[in-house]
C-alpha cells in the first residue's frame, strides 16, 4: 500500500480543528518521521500505541510547508454523509463543510485526483451536496479503513498516486485508519 500522506492528513486534521490533542498528533507524526516505507509502525516498534506519560504535556509539532505534486497526489474525502455530518450528531463537522468544499475545489483546480468514500450502508446520494463528487470521480464503500475490502489501493496505484491528503467526518475512525493504511 501507499506509505505517504499521513503527515498531510495530520496537518489537515489540526488545521481544521479535528485533532486538538497534541499527543495524538505527535504519535501520528512520529509514525511518519521514523518509519521507512518498507516497514509498518508495528514492524518497526513492536507496539501500535505510545503511552502518554502521566502529567506531561507535549508541545504541538512545528507545522512545516509541504510541496504537493498534483500528478502524484490524491485527496480522499471520507464519509461526509447526511446521516453523520449534521447538526444533531456532529455540528463541528457541519461547521467544517465550507473549508472542505474549498479544499476539494482547490484540489480540482490544481488537477489533484479526488476520491470519495461512503459507508457500506449508504449511497452516493447521501454525500452532502457542497462536497459531492463530480462525474467520473472514483468512490469506494467500506467501513473505517477504506483500503479494506475495496479497490482503493488499485485506484490510487493506477493513477500513480504516491501522496494522499485525507479528510472526513471521523478523524479518530475512517480518517485515522485510512491514513494509517496509506
Amino acid at each position: 500500500m501507499l506509505r505517504a500522506g499521513m503527515l498531510l492528513a495530520a496537518l489537515f486534521m489540526v488545521l481544521s480543528g479535528f485533532v486538538t490533542d497534541a499527543w495524538a498528533l505527535r504519535g501520528m507524526l512520529i509514525c511518519v518521521r521514523t518509519h521507512p516505507a518498507s516497514q509498518t509502525p508495528l514492524q518497526q516498534s513492536g507496539s501500535a500505541a505510545q503511552s502518554k506519560p502521566s502529567g506531561v504535556q507535549a508541545a504541538a509539532p512545528q507545522v512545516k510547508p509541504v510541496k504537493i505534486e498534483p500528478q502524484t497526489t490524491a485527496l480522499l474525502v471520507l464519509d461526509l454523509l447526511k446521516q453523520s455530518c449534521n447538526n444533531e450528531r456532529r455540528p463541528r463537522c457541519v461547521a467544517t463543510i465550507p473549508q472542505v468544499a474549498k479544499l476539494i475545489a482547490d484540489a480540482r483546480a490544481h488537477n489533484v485526483a479526488v476520491v470519495y468514500s461512503i459507508t457500506t450502508s449508504t449511497k452516493a446520494e447521501d454525500i452532502l451536496p457542497p462536497v459531492a463528487p463530480k462525474a467520473g470521480e472514483p468512490m469506494v464503500a467500506s467501513n473505517a479503513d477504506k483500503f479494506v475490502g475495496t479497490d482503493l489501493d488499485k485506484i490510487l496505484k493506477d493513477k500513480g498516486i504516491k501522496t494522499v491528503i485525507v479528510t472526513g467526518t471521523t478523524a479518530e475512525g475512517a480518517v485515522l485508519y485510512t491514513a494509517s493504511g496509506a
